[in-house]
């Protein structure tokens, strides 16, 4: 496999996702039942994959190749279904406005900044690395993968944590 023939899907899908995403937050489907139980279950998947990425780091510290392929696919799943699940509770549901004062105020906008501008920057990472283990390149798949994964254990973790600052404002 050619890794060079997939530069044009990860250009792609780094700028369509994001983009995507954006809009999405203004295109709303009208009338639309607001689903309010998607974001415990996106959380409880963001979380999930925090633990999938830290498990799959040890399976190939330890040589389980084939548990760490594994793992790894699970985590893009559930990156997938973060995102899509993600995508259709923006589309239905109005915005919930953080209602912490004070310092509280300030730490949640710091995180909840951080993680969009950073899942928006790791895109092109797992896309990248993901495609060099495809390819079988693993020198060059090791190398980005020592950045990819802290980026992305970054956006999983403090996505369960803005959930977690956000979820008391939440209409119920």
């Amino acid at each position: 496999m050619n890794e060079k023939k997939y530069n044009k899907w990860i250009i792609l899908l780094s700028v369509a996702i994001p983009l995507a995403v954006a809009v999405l937050f203004v295109v709303k489907i009208p009338n639309a039942e607001p689903m309010y139980f998607l974001p415990p279950i996106y959380a409880t998947i963001n979380g999930i994959t925090a633990v999938l990425l830290v498990t799959a780091v040890f399976a190939i510290k330890n040589g389980k190749i084939q548990v760490h392929k594994r793992l790894m696919n699970l985590a893009i799943i559930c990156s997938v279904l973060f995102l899509l699940m993600y995508i259709v509770y923006h589309m239905t549901t109005p915005s919930t406005a953080f209602g912490g004062k004070g310092a509280m105020r300030y730490v949640y906008f710091f995180i909840l900044l951080s993680h969009i501008l950073l899942s928006i920057a790791t895109i092109p990472f797992v896309l990248i690395t993901y495609v060099r283990a495809l390819a079988e390149r693993f020198d060059r798949h090791k190398k980005i993968a020592k950045i990819t994964f802290p980026l992305w254990l970054y956006v999983a973790v403090t996505g369960v944590i803005v959930y977690l600052m956000i979820s008391p404002y939440y209409p119920m």
